[in-house]
């Protein structure tokens, strides 16, 4: 049996649940896991944004642990080894995506916590071609929002082709937002942060930021136009777009990671172009692990025990994380919640 926290209505609190995940198939893996990151899509699949949560579930797609067992067809992995698992934890790897190695646009990827159990547990499942080893040199309890956030912000880098000379600007300076700053400083790129927050100017700049535009400035938005090769937006609100699209070079690029809930108001010249990032594939996890040990790059953290993470889900929902929430297992016992395979 496996022992976490679910939730069982939309917006409803996580309680404790034990569900029986069946026989572990030839090609997974179950990770005990000792540490997992809360992201803002836990939030958002907790609360139905998106429509597609089913009740109950355990949330957490940033799963940090040890493998507990393996499959008998799996031979990258031994128990023991270190490793961990983001939002994508299977794929067909006979589509033309897969075949392409773009694992991350499967036609029919199995995602960590959609129509299945994610890692607010004391063990979580996955296909072992999505899980990936964990360098030496990135501690573990700070490692799983990297599975995420970290892949999510390197993807477009890679997808790209990122020239180290290109002038690049971060709207949002959080979760995401921070690591991304981190990865184009050490790419080599001329960095500018768009933030509304001005307390955060200084540490934008201790995360890379060569330049800070507030972006509730009208006037230096305007000064900025035709200066930028590619924006990398964090934020899912709603923003003036145009006004961020005049400060791309021709040809240049915005790029959305965060899942926009309202329609976007844009007027496209100069062979401009917005476009949309899904995470990474696994090779791409793999990369930006070892491009972030190389380059001392990690996110910056606050650790929670798990058994509190109510707690931890309304500080995340208030904005006050700076800049990502990891729970620690902390392998309370409790009374949980029972169901069937």
């Amino acid at each position: 049996m496996i022992t976490g926290y679910a939730v069982f209505e939309a917006g409803g609190e996580l309680r404790p649940y034990e569900y029986d995940p069946g026989p572990l198939g030839s090609h997974q893996v179950e990770i005990a896991v000792e540490y997992c990151g809360l992201c803002h899509s836990d939030l958002s699949m907790i609360n139905n944004d998106w429509g597609v949560s089913q009740y109950p579930f355990i949330p957490g797609h940033e799963a940090v642990g040890r493998i507990a067992a393996t499959g008998d067809l799996v031979t990258q992995f031994a128990v023991g080894d270190i490793v961990g698992l983001g939002w994508q934890s299977g794929f067909c790897h006979t589509c033309e995506c897969c075949m392409n190695g773009d694992h991350n646009l499967c036609y029919a990827v199995e995602e960590t916590i959609v129509g299945r159990h994610g890692g607010f547990a004391d063990r979580v499942r996955a296909e072992a071609s999505s899980v990936i080893a964990i360098p030496a040199a990135i501690p573990m309890e700070q490692a799983g929002p990297l599975f995420c956030a970290g892949v999510t912000t390197f993807n477009p880098l890679m997808q790209q082709q990122l020239s180290p000379t290109a002038r690049v600007a971060v709207i949002g300076i959080g979760g995401l937002g921070h690591l991304a700053l981190q990865f184009l400083k050490a790419w080599g790129c001329e960095v500018t942060a768009f933030t509304s927050s001005p307390d955060k100017a200084d540490e934008a700049r201790r995360f890379g930021a060569h330049e800070i535009i507030n972006s509730r400035d009208s006037a230096a938005l305007k000064e900025a136009k035709n200066r930028f090769d590619l924006i990398i937006s964090t934020v899912n609100v709603k923003l003036e777009w145009r006004r961020y699209i005049a400060t791309l070079k021709p040809k240049g690029k915005l790029v959305l990671l965060g899942v926009l809930l309202e329609p976007l108001d844009i007027n496209l010249i100069g062979q401009r172009a917005v476009m949309a990032s899904e995470v990474g594939s696994p090779g791409t996890i793999k990369t930006m692990l070892e491009f972030a040990a190389r380059h001392d790059i990690l996110p910056q953290t606050e650790v929670m025990p798990m058994s509190e993470i109510n707690q931890a889900l309304g500080y995340l929902e208030a904005g006050k994380p700076r800049y990502r929430i990891v729970l620690q297992q902390d392998f309370v016992m409790f009374a949980a919640e029972q169901h069937g395979t």
